[in-house]
């Protein structure tokens, strides 16, 4: 604190409303909004900087650059939905094919219910670089836990591996696929689209779900 009872910390480049949210979060939602709209090779550090309201030096005692920042937006996509998956695969209780439902509706909600299109992310050729192994990790596992619950439906279980690998590829690829509609229709309320396309999953599987059963 100084003299004057004012906290004293790093300067901003501007004034910006308080936001409650820490620097670090700043920036990544800054960087979230410009890697979206510009695009990742088109957005410099000084203009996240910026963005978020303060100086491009001081943005490096946050992140060591543009890298660490879509290093953790890409993350940030897939980690949630393998929590959840983790949790659905342990619940033999429920039926599968409405734990994979709701992992295929918690998925697209997660993908297009932030403010920024943080799944057109995953097209970008810099995303494929080895600095993101981490995420293409983590997604890996999130696609396992896809054909882990595919496996233990009904149809799924008649499936040979070679059907069930195919399978696997066509529903989540449908689940990720869904960051290309939201483009074309970004006002689609994202509750009704996310059960759409976790309806449509469940006929990719090669079974129906019941609608009145619980979600």
């Amino acid at each position: 604190m100084s003299t004057t009872g004012r906290k004293v910390g790093r300067p901003r480049a501007q004034q910006r409303p308080d936001s409650g949210l820490s620097a670090r979060d700043e920036l990544l939602d800054a960087a979230a909004e410009l890697f979206t709209t510009r695009g990742y090779a088109a957005t410099t550090t000084r203009a996240v900087a910026e963005r978020a309201g303060m100086r491009q030096a001081t943005m490096y005692h946050y992140v060591a650059g543009k890298e660490d920042l879509l290093a953790e937006l890409l993350e940030s996509t897939v980690t949630p939905s393998l929590a959840l998956a983790r949790t659905l695969l342990a619940d033999a209780l429920v039926a599968a094919e409405d734990r994979l439902w709701q992992l295929c509706r918690s998925d697209v909600a997660l993908l297009c219910g932030g403010p920024h299109n943080l799944g057109a992310l995953y097209v970008l050729p810099e995303a494929q670089a080895e600095r993101f192994a981490g995420f293409h990790r983590v997604r890996g596992e999130l696609k396992e836990a896809y054909r882990a619950l595919l496996a233990a439906t009904r149809a799924g279980a008649a499936l040979d591996e070679a059907e069930l690998a195919l399978r696997t590829d066509l529903v989540f690829g449908l689940i990720e696929g869904v960051i290309l509609v939201r483009r074309s229709g970004p006002r689609r309320p994202v509750a009704v689209f996310a059960a759409a396309t976790a309806d449509a999953a469940l006929r990719i599987v090669g079974g129906g779900r019941d609608r009145n059963s619980p979600s």
